[in-house]
């Protein structure tokens, strides 16, 4: 079994994670349900250590492939604590006031479950890829909320401050020592060398006769074979007359807390993943987590997530397999049976000063370097002070009013931020089309025609969504050209991420004000064959432009243009008749007694549309020149059937000169668009020409050259605008 390969790597693994887990799943426990009061100690301390060995067997039994160790998290748990206190302890719900203790323990351990159910359910329907949009600073408010209000909580335990016990602080900074445990050794945990450490001291302090300066220990904590009686509780929970003022209550609470867990849990499966090279399917991570938090609180244990300093240590020390997280829950379980007499015995300002210490690595370490920005005068950009005032109405939301709350301020803000980034200009970069020309080559009197003329075209690059915060800055642009001296309006959609109805208005509105000016609007990169082309078809798009408007590119929607340009000042294109010899541009200068010499050297070819001229590859010394119809070199674009041209030749035009010239193999594939007609040049017969007629030969190779250096300076052009 794959399991049996790595047997003695997973059960190191699993016993070093526990030794992790154990000591801060006590701690998370004593957050979680501290609010309920000190009769609730034991049951707390229980809580947290059920939770990652029902975390871990759920997991399994759900089929994770996984060494990542599922136990309770810090900000999963202060959530759970807030609520406790916030929403149970002090509700203002009259239900809820004269409710005991014991009803308010399992009303935490149902939010607990309906959490698990939530997570569930986001699984299931397959939203774990969704939960990524949450805003990072929204998850860093309640990681500061979180930081702060464990630290606060816990300095009573630790310094005695409602029952002065002057010499506490010293124990418990001995424990905060797990701060530099990973520096000081690599072989014992730094909880655990904090525990050490601390337990030490105190127990010299007391045999020097001064325990009654200390603070109280944990104290006797009685525990049976755990059973989800709990169930049961929820069941006569859900039965009792006073639901209807508590589900609401609880039903926002989880939802809102399940939200950020599941957040939680996928971020800390990731990093995870980073560590193992194990892949994470999100949607599964989330139905193991939920199954797992529904079993914990039937059994009385907190929540459960991906416990990142648990699962490190359990890969680091051999783990492959899951057989680790089995390994792991039973050394959990048999610490809660072996070890609580210990854990009884443990000073109550251990625990303390171990949630301190984990408060403190828990500051958001983004936010903690805005403010050194802040505090040393370098101060940070706009948009980072903008995520700063998201951060601190969170963290301010989360600790003076509850979750729900919080996360409502959070989103809002965000949403209404991102609207405010989204807002701007939607135009990536625009150009005129007298420098920018279409990968056609044409002969040099249309070329000019088009250097003239060109400017009439204008090209929009398009960039992100074109939604109701964009559109209508677009359409404002798009009314200040209609005042300039422009004919055709090129929009690329090439970076468009989306378009809803209100962009779909604008592109409509446009394209009948430009119908009425005797104008042309055109989309380029248009979309075929996807839900956005399926949108703008349903918005009347499609049929308002005609498909003799819609482009795959931008090169072919600047042709149309061209083509449609020269032929407003030229009359037509280009005629269907062959290019006249005399006036191909590399037989240029040349008397009739030359252009007959040069007639003899060059053979007469035709082509079929779709002939292949030439294939990339293959050898050929040929040069060719265009007398009728035309010839592309495209390049077939991997993972599609798209195909992208590089360059078209019309009539009057050269290509193949490089082979001519160097001899080597043909760096592109040639095909012909249409019927085409082609003189001929090879390498055998230019050879005859410069040894019979060197002048005549002397004269072409200037004429090439001239039309070499003309594509390069229209090249340079072309970039020069377009970086500009």
């Amino acid at each position: 079994a794959p399991w049996l390969r790595n047997l003695r790597g997973d059960i190191l693994g699993g016993i070093t994670a526990a030794v992790v887990t154990i000591p801060v799943s006590m701690g998370y426990g004593l957050l979680a349900l501290a609010p309920l009061g000190e009769s609730f100690i034991s049951t707390a301390i229980l809580a947290g250590l059920y939770a990652p060995v029902l975390g871990c067997l759920v997991a399994v039994v759900l089929g994770a492939n996984t060494t990542m160790i599922y136990s309770p998290r810090s900000v999963v748990t202060f959530l759970v604590g807030s609520f406790v206190l916030h929403s149970l302890v002090r509700s203002s719900v009259p239900a809820l006031q004269t409710a005991s203790p014991e009803m308010l323990l399992a009303l935490a351990f149902l939010l607990i479950f309906l959490v698990g159910c939530f997570q569930a359910l986001f699984g299931l329907l397959r939203l774990g890829t969704l939960m990524k949009y949450i805003p990072a600073p929204v998850i860093a408010g309640f990681q500061n909320a979180a930081a702060i209000l464990i630290f606060c909580s816990q300095l009573d335990s630790m310094f005695g401050f409602k029952t002065p016990v002057p010499l506490t602080g010293i124990p418990a900074s001995l424990e905060l020592a797990q701060l530099l445990g990973a520096r000081i050794t690599k072989a014992i945990p730094p909880a655990l060398l904090g525990l050490i450490t601390g337990s030490a001291l105190y127990s010299l302090f007391v045999l020097l006769g001064w325990g009654g300066h200390l603070g109280q220990l944990v104290g006797e904590i009685r525990v049976a074979l755990p059973t989800p009686h709990f169930l049961a509780e929820f069941k006569d929970i859900f039965m009792s007359p006073q639901i209807a003022q508590v589900l609401p209550l609880l039903l926002t609470g989880a939802a809102s807390l399940a939200i950020i867990a599941s957040l939680d849990g996928l971020l800390c499966a990731r990093l995870v993943e980073a560590d193992t090279g194990k892949r994470v399917h999100s949607n599964g991570e989330l139905v193991r987590l939920g199954v797992g938090n529904m079993a914990a609180a039937s059994f009385g244990g907190i929540a459960v997530g991906i416990n990142l300093a648990s699962s490190f240590a359990n890969h680091r020390a051999g783990a492959r397999t899951p057989l680790s997280l089995l390994v792991h829950a039973a050394a959990v379980a048999l610490a809660v049976v072996a070890l609580l007499p210990l854990i009884g015995h443990l000073p109550r300002v251990l625990i303390g000063a171990m949630l301190v210490a984990v408060a403190i690595q828990l500051f958001d370490r983004w936010t903690l370097q805005i403010l050194r920005k802040l505090v040393t005068g370098d101060f940070p950009s706009a948009r980072s002070m903008l995520d700063l005032s998201i951060i601190l109405a969170v963290a301010v939301a989360a600790i003076e009013m509850n979750i729900v709350i919080a996360v409502a301020i959070g989103v809002a803000a965000t949403v209404m931020l991102f609207l405010f980034r989204m807002s701007k200009s939607v135009i990536r970069r625009e150009y005129r089309c007298d420098a920018v020309h279409s990968r056609k080559t044409r002969e040099p009197k249309l070329m000019k025609i088009l250097s003239d003329h060109g400017a009439a075209i204008l090209v929009l690059e398009l960039e992100g969504p074109l939604f109701f915060g964009t559109a209508e800055n677009l359409a404002l642009y798009l009314e200040s050209v209609r005042r300039q001296n422009v004919s055709y309006v090129i929009l690329d959609l090439k970076r468009v991420s989306e378009i809803d109805s209100t962009g779909a208005k604008v592109l409509l509105h446009a394209h009948d004000c430009f119908t009425k000016e005797g104008r042309h609007l055109l989309l380029s990169s248009f979309p075929e064959r996807t839900q956005l082309a399926a949108f703008l078809k349903d918005m009347g798009v499609t049929a308002a432009l005609t498909r003799g408007r819609l482009f795959p590119d931008a090169d072919r929607a600047i042709e149309w243009c061209e083509d449609h340009l020269i032929v407003s000042q030229e009359g037509s294109a280009e005629s269907g008749d062959e290019f006249p010899f005399s006036r191909i541009e590399v037989l240029a200068n040349m008397s009739e007694t030359e252009l007959a010499a040069m007639k003899r050297a060059l053979r007469r070819h035709t082509y079929r549309k779709g002939d292949i001229v030439f294939r990339e590859g293959e050898s050929g010394d040929e040069l060719y020149v265009i007398a009728q119809g035309s010839a592309s070199v495209c390049l077939k674009l991997s993972g599609s059937e798209r195909e992208t041209r590089l360059i078209t030749f019309s009539p009057g035009t050269v290509f193949g000169e490089v082979a001519l010239l160097d001899r080597e193999t043909r760096s592109a594939t040639v095909k012909a668009d249409e019927d085409a007609v082609c003189y001929v040049l090879t390498r055998p017969n230019f050879d005859k020409l410069t040894d019979e007629h060197p002048a005549i030969a002397v004269k072409f190779l200037s004429n090439l050259g001239r039309e070499l250096s003309g594509r390069l300076r229209r090249a340079n052009h072309t970039i020069y605008q377009l970086a500009s």
